[in-house]
């Protein structure tokens, strides 16, 4: 439901405009003064207010300052007469969305100018409500993991974003989760209601990326038709992410230098010198130092961008997390796809704790995600998981050459519960989730044992 309201000290006027944008999914509402006005405001939450900037009670501009100050989504029109354009102009500097004059000779034009209000407003609820959700999603504490190297990087990215630090450089394998690192230092510093912009620095030609970092002038190039900003301008204030910046082309390093250095630029086919506030993240997946030796990546621009570096370790280095992730990745998919799991059995718990995870957190997310579209019990248990896991099991020491060596799958499990046990200080609750079974399961077991 669309709420309108009208402050107008003239009933006829308030009259029309009721008439006129009535329909369905639409409340008007009318005041007399800007008191009433205020007061309106306050009980019905408009979308749109037309405001007359002539009130029998107080200056509508004060009105206007007062709306957008408590409600500073809702969008205002202001109501003129004639000779009172240059009112409106200050209104407009305000913060009002548009003006119309009295009498309202093109009632569509009115129409137009209110429908294109609600759209405004309706974007701007929504760009909140994505932005509401994705700083849920990138919290630090949203980075899943109970590994000592984990907890670390938790603290880190938590201090660093609130720091001043202007250049950070994260280096992991692929699919350690540099994005997620570099998403959460926005999202957990006081650039978080400004733009997060992001390019791949490895799906970028050499040709385009000037322009795509810089912006451009109209009529640059042959296809400028209009002038552009670039991300560095869009993301000010804010952060810009730049992803595979290993991959940057010799020229296009060249020419990022001074911005990095001084965070100002030139568009393409500009004249004048643009500054901006922005914080530059950039990630790698190959080591820029062997980058450098190797002559395809400047020294001096390594530099620049090595002022703070993060280390996000493989999985492999952090097999403590790998349950932990597995657990969360599974309780999201089973959500997406309304099916009910319990969890992992011990086997397929010990087949993935042994399997290497050369694609990393993105290749578990995966694997995940594909066991819960195909699954159909309640846990997930060794034979589906693919074959490579129950090979990379069975691989033995060469030393191992006798039967006797060799434990029952009952042994193995009171070893594994025992190692669970410690790790959570006897606490059977904690040990049960770990686990994926019941605490009278648990206990059970314990007594078995």
């Amino acid at each position: 439901m669309d709420n309108i309201l009208v402050v107008d000290d003239e009933r006829n006027v308030r009259a029309l405009l009721s008439r006129v944008l009535a329909q369905d999914q639409t409340e008007i509402h009318g005041a007399g003064t800007g008191k009433e006005g205020l007061q309106m405001a306050d009980e019905v939450s408009p979308d749109v207010v037309l405001l007359d900037l002539r009130l029998p009670d107080v200056d509508g501009m004060d009105v206007l300052r007062t709306l957008k100050n408590r409600y500073p989504e809702i969008a205002v029109i202001i109501i003129t007469g004639y000779g009172q354009i240059q009112s409106a102009v200050e209104a407009m500097k305000a913060g009002a969305t548009d003006y119309l004059e009295k009498p309202f000779e093109h009632l569509e034009k009115l129409k137009l100018a209110v429908s294109r209000a609600l759209e405004e407003v309706r974007a701007k609820r929504e760009i909140r409500r994505l932005h509401g959700l994705q700083e849920k999603q990138y919290r630090v504490d949203q980075l899943v993991g109970e590994s000592e190297s984990t907890r670390k990087l938790r603290e880190l990215i938590g201090k660093l974003a609130r720091s001043e630090a202007q250049t950070i450089l994260i280096h992991g394998e692929s699919g350690t989760g540099k994005e997620l690192v570099a998403r959460g230092l926005h999202y957990e510093s006081v650039r978080r209601d400004f733009p997060f912009m992001e390019v791949n620095c490895a799906a970028i030609t050499e040709t385009l990326f000037e322009s795509e970092l810089f912006g451009h002038e109209k009529g640059a190039f042959t296809d400028a038709k209009a002038a552009k900003k670039g991300l560095m301008e869009l993301a000010d204030r804010g952060t810009l992410f730049l992803d595979e910046v290993s991959e940057m082309s010799p020229n296009s390093q060249a020419k990022f230098l001074r911005s990095l250095q001084e965070r100002v630029f030139r568009r393409v086919g500009g004249t004048r010198d643009i500054k901006v506030d922005v914080r530059i993240t950039a990630a790698t997946n190959r080591p820029l130092e062997a980058r450098v030796k190797e002559g395809v990546f400047r020294e001096d621009l390594f530099y620049r961008l090595n002022v703070i570096p993060i280390h996000i370790p493989p999985l492999r280095e952090r097999k403590e997390d790998i349950m932990p992730l597995a657990r969360h990745f599974l309780r999201e998919s089973a959500m997406r796809s309304h099916k009910s799991f319990k969890g992992f059995t011990l086997e397929a718990e010990r087949l993935m704790l042994g399997y290497p995870w050369p694609g990393n957190v993105r290749e578990l997310r995966n694997l995940i995600e594909r066991l819960v579209i195909l699954g159909t019990s309640e846990y997930i248990e060794p034979q589906h998981l693919p074959v490579q896991f129950a090979a990379q099991a069975v691989e033995l020491p060469r030393e191992v050459s006798s039967a006797q060596e060799l434990r029952t799958l009952a042994e193995v499990e009171r070893a594994y519960i025992n190692q669970v046990m410690q790790r959570v200080e006897a606490n059977k609750s904690k040990a049960a989730k770990i686990l994926g079974i019941s605490r009278q399961t648990l206990r059970k077991k314990l007594m078995e044992g």
